[in-house]
């Protein structure tokens, strides 16, 4: 073939082939951009229902491991045939308090390395690592010994408060998140720029209510090694209460008279370890949970910027956040929180429930609470229509009066007939609990929704609520008349703080926020240069050098509500 003719047959390839690619690569004819547009962000909608519920399932089952397995293991402890039997001289009721001690005391701590943890790692990964904890509990029971049972127990205590902090942050965060995917041609949003003050308030609602109807399903699946394997080997209440002489108000510590025997015939070790393998099976399957269908909370470049601003002003934060008076108000709400969940679990229900109907029927008394408050965690979407106001304050009345009434009655030891109102005061109770947990978590979504500052302030609320918890261990051996009285004080300072914490807002006085530093990035990449960086890097690097030496002194005092800045 002549070089001419070659020339000519390869450019006629090379235009054929270019006709063929642009007939590719080209657009096309039927494509609209709006509509894919609109597919690509409902997607990125289903993927933030799809983490809340995740994160929301996967709390709920690490619960009710952690809660059955813990239920299970103190009662088969306290059965003295079981520990002479199974661990001789073991002295399990030592190991027992020393667990029960590491749960309760090592959150104290929490508050020094919760925001930094969760700086570290990440909302999602600290999530994991709690949850990987949790199973590290249920697996060292395994082999029950010293030096597995009370280190796992420390090791729980630790991570409790990172675990609660990140889950109120990661579900007040995918609710902000859906508003940005469903408000995507806002301009704010385009430009990421901060909300509208209330904007997500709705989002924040359903979030949470969602987590917490999720959530309190723990407490009736917490109760299913009991229904279908220990109650199998109880003692029936004429033995386990002949030594009980006092009940409800009357009572003093916790159940006075027990009989140390409660165990009817000892379970044998294989089924033992089945259901410590189920429960195993669950944990392993909130770790999956977690891992492979919760998203990330915030974006690469976002947790660069919350990680940037120094540990020392991480570890600082949350102690100038306190300075706050809406925080301050609500404190003590925090506290009745850990109060009021710790005292169904325990005092009610072994010093009215037990003493009354039987340690067989301790299951069924949790499932009406677990029950009642899933169920009515679903009424907080009131706040959709209603004040804020209404849920918190509704169930503070409500569980007033169930405290006034518990004050005032003293049933007698295996009273049977007495069940149904005790199973009506656990359900009424749960209705409190749920108001209150959901309440609370809402308000805070709604009071701080600056996405620098989320992780600080549920670090916040769940400390305080670990530190009434140590406080409710600490007055275990009380009279029962005088937890109800400390009960009653702080649901009524609780009640009248939030009340003048409203009125205070209401009247717009300002609040005193800690100024959030700058990011400082010890190097310079393409995400952080900006378009005219030749003529304000000096003056960049002036600015950052003052904001380093105090990065975090000043104070925001938002004037209107927390729209505006000193």
């Amino acid at each position: 073939m002549r070089p001419k003719q070659q020339r000519v047959r390869c450019w006629a390839l090379r235009h054929r082939g270019l006709l063929q690619l642009d007939d590719i690569v080209g657009a096309h004819t039927d494509y609209n951009e709006e509509e894919e547009e609109q597919k690509y962000f409902r997607r990125k909608r289903l993927g933030v229902v799809k983490n809340v519920l995740a994160a929301s399932l996967a709390a709920m089952l690490t619960y009710s491991v952690y809660l059955g397995l813990l239920q299970m293991q103190l009662i088969l402890h306290y059965d003295e045939t079981y520990r002479e039997v199974k661990y001789s001289n073991m002295e399990l009721e030592d190991i027992d308090r020393k667990v029960l001690m590491g749960i309760n005391v090592t959150p104290v701590v929490a508050l020094l390395y919760t925001p930094v943890l969760i700086r570290f790692f990440g909302t999602k990964w600290t999530m994991f690592l709690a949850v990987g904890i949790y199973a590290l509990f249920v697996s060292s029971n395994y082999w029950e010994r010293y030096f597995t049972l009370v280190p796992s127990a420390v090791a729980i205590g630790v991570a409790i408060v990172p675990f609660w902090a990140s889950l109120g942050n990661y579900i007040t965060r995918m609710a902000q998140k859906y508003y940005e995917y469903a408000n995507y041609k806002e301009e704010h949003v385009q430009e990421q720029r901060q909300a509208p003050r209330g904007a997500c308030s709705a989002y924040i609602v359903v979030f949470q209510t969602i987590f917490y109807i999720c959530f309190h399903l723990s407490f009736i699946c917490a109760q299913m090694p009991m229904l279908f394997f220990l109650n199998n080997y109880i003692y029936q209440l004429n033995h386990t209460l002949s030594g009980v002489k006092h009940c409800g108000t009357l009572s003093h510590g916790m159940l006075t008279g027990f009989n140390k025997t409660v165990l009817d015939s000892l379970p044998r070790s294989v089924n033992l370890i089945m259901v410590e393998s189920v429960l195993m099976a669950a944990a392993f399957l909130a770790m999956l949970m977690v891992l492979l269908l919760c998203g990330s909370a915030y974006g690469t470049t976002e947790e660069i910027d919350l990680r940037s601003i120094g540990w020392g002003n991480i570890f600082q934060l949350p102690f100038k956040h306190m300075r706050d008076y809406r925080l301050r108000h609500l404190l003590p709400f925090f506290i009745y929180s850990g109060f009021e969940v710790l005292f169904v679990c325990n005092d009610f229900s072994l010093n009215y429930g037990v003493c009354t109907l039987g340690l067989e029927k301790l299951a069924y008394l949790l499932i009406a609470y677990g029950f009642s408050a899933s169920t009515c965690s679903s009424l907080a979407l009131c706040m959709l229509r209603l004040r804020r106001q209404y849920p918190l304050l509704a169930g503070a009345l409500l569980h007033a009066a169930i405290l006034v009434m518990l004050f005032c009655w003293a049933p007698k030891p295996q009273q049977v007939e007495q069940a149904p109102l005790l199973y009506t005061i656990a359900a009424l109770w749960g209705m409190g609990s749920a108001l209150n947990k959901t309440g609370i978590s809402i308000l805070l979504g709604m009071l701080y929704e600056d996405k620098e500052r989320q992780d600080f302030i549920f670090t916040i609320y769940h400390w305080w609520q670990a530190l009434a918890i140590f406080t409710v261990y600490l007055w275990s051996g009380l009279p029962m008349k005088a937890k109800l009285s400390l009960m009653l004080l702080a649901l009524g300072l609780a009640a009248g703080s939030y009340i003048w914490m409203e009125r205070r807002l209401a009247q717009r006085v300002a609040f005193r926020l800690p100024r959030m530093p700058r990011p400082r990035h010890r190097a310079s990449g393409y995400r952080y240069l900006e378009e005219d960086s030749d003529e304000t890097n000096s003056e960049d690097e002036g600015t950052s050098r003052d904001n380093s030496q105090h990065p975090a002194e000043e104070d925001e005092t938002p004037r209107d509500d927390g729209e505006q800045r000193n």
